[in-house]
């Protein structure tokens, strides 16, 4: 895993999430790089395209 202090935070260096049912998908934060410095403001805050079970969908 990557250092503490450039890891994304909402992927945990991994560059995957994952949901309640384990459907794994691309972090959209670090677009699926897994680094982000903490300092970096987030550039993608659009909202995600998503069906009715709350999967994103791509």
């Amino acid at each position: 895993m990557a250092s503490r202090e450039k890891a994304c935070l909402a992927c945990d260096g991994r560059g995957l999430l994952m949901d309640d049912e384990e459907w794994q998908y691309t972090c959209k934060i670090c677009n699926g790089d897994g680094f982000m410095p903490q300092h970096a403001s987030v550039a993608n805050r659009q909202l995600a395209n998503m069906d009715e079970t709350n999967r994103i969908l791509d």
